[in-house]
């Protein structure tokens, strides 16, 4: 991924560009073509040439914003995708992330200390039957520990579950057990998100399920949500630090003319970038049934040296870089500083300058 992220530098060194949508178009098959032939994998996810792009779009976005005098995120978004970001929430959801190893009574904490919207890895090792077996016991446990809780934040005051399956479940019976297992031990309609249940080259629609699928992996450019969409697929899980701002924007567009709620995910990102994508939650639409932004951010559940990485944020301190009972607090100061995406790190500029 570094050395494609090396030949895309190559490539842009002399051009020119009127939009970073443009030069992200003239540059990505290119980047990816070059991924399959030094990865030797054929069947290469385009998200890996996007993963490889971000730091390359970001400073596309960052000189175009200076070439512009754009100081403010709102002024940056493109007038075709200003519909799908026009939202100024107040509050964004702090969403973490319970792998398949956290204990329940650390997800129980989670929920007593103000988490109301966890992603929860579902489709564990093994083989389709004892993964079935372990996700209904898992799904059990979690209920019984937090199925009672409240939240000011939904409708019915109960807590929501997102499970992410990773694509591990290869038939929609499999899936459609673990439901009527929810049903049975009543937290079927506890379950807002069921994220990427199914393998990504299976195509198999989902519009009968019953519960909101939401596509991530699969949906890596604005064409592949468009078939997601297609399928029955009703939620969007968009990575703006991890598909490239440029490309967020093109699916957070499809998914607005057809009427899909979009979400953001994480892939363990630090905390400035972690407003890059707060830049995108806090524009979107409110999910439904929650009324505001969903932000999943894990870097602090994973990263070492969490809050020394924390001290390289321009913004270090500001209260909206920080949880609190469960949500982002998005006041007139960060909507004004637009997060400090457009502020200089004086840490990395020093890294920079060595």
């Amino acid at each position: 991924m570094y050395m494609m992220t090396e030949r895309a530098l190559q490539m842009v060194r002399g051009m020119t560009f009127t939009s970073p949508l443009h030069l992200l178009e003239d540059i990505l098959d290119e980047v990816y073509e070059y991924g399959v032939q030094i990865s030797g994998k054929t069947d290469l996810r385009k998200t890996f040439a996007l993963n490889a792009l971000v730091g390359l779009d970001n400073v596309a976005w960052l000189l175009y914003s200076a070439d512009n005098n754009i100081t403010n995120f709102d002024d940056l978004i493109p007038d075709q995708f200003k519909p799908a970001l026009s939202c100024h929430h107040h509050k964004v959801a702090s969403i973490p992330l319970m792998a398949y190893t956290i204990p329940v009574n650390e997800i129980k904490q989670a929920a007593e200390e103000g988490y109301f919207f966890m992603k929860i890895k579902i489709g564990q090792p093994g083989t389709q039957e004892e993964m079935l077996e372990k996700d209904k016991e898992r799904l059990t446990v979690i209920h019984e520990a937090i199925g009672h809780l409240k939240t000011p934040y939904t409708e019915d005051g109960k807590l929501p579950y997102y499970f992410d399956a990773n694509g591990r479940y290869e038939k929609k019976e499999t899936l459609i057990k673990l439901l009527d297992h929810a049903n049975k031990i009543r937290a079927f309609d506890q379950i807002a998100i069921i994220e990427e249940p199914f393998p990504e080259e299976a195509d198999i629609e989902v519009g009968d399920i019953g519960i909101r699928i939401a596509a991530d992996e699969s949906a890596h450019t604005e064409k592949d949500a468009l078939k997601r969409i297609q399928m029955g697929y009703n939620a969007i899980a968009l990575k703006a630090i991890a598909k490239t701002l440029s490309m967020t924007m093109k699916i957070a567009g499809i998914a607005h003319e057809n009427n899909v709620p979009c979400f953001c995910a994480d892939l363990t990102v630090n905390p400035i970038l972690i407003d890059w994508n707060k830049a995108v939650a806090a524009r979107l639409e409110p999910f439904p049934g929650l009324g505001l932004g969903l932000l999943e951010t894990n870097g602090h559940q994973n990263y070492r040296n969490w809050n020394t990485m924390f001290t390289y944020h321009p913004c270090n301190g500001a209260s909206w870089t920080k949880t609190k009972n469960g949500v982002f607090e998005l006041n007139d100061d960060y909507y004004e500083k637009s997060g400090g995406i457009f502020m200089d790190s004086e840490h990395y500029i020093k890294i920079f300058n060595k």
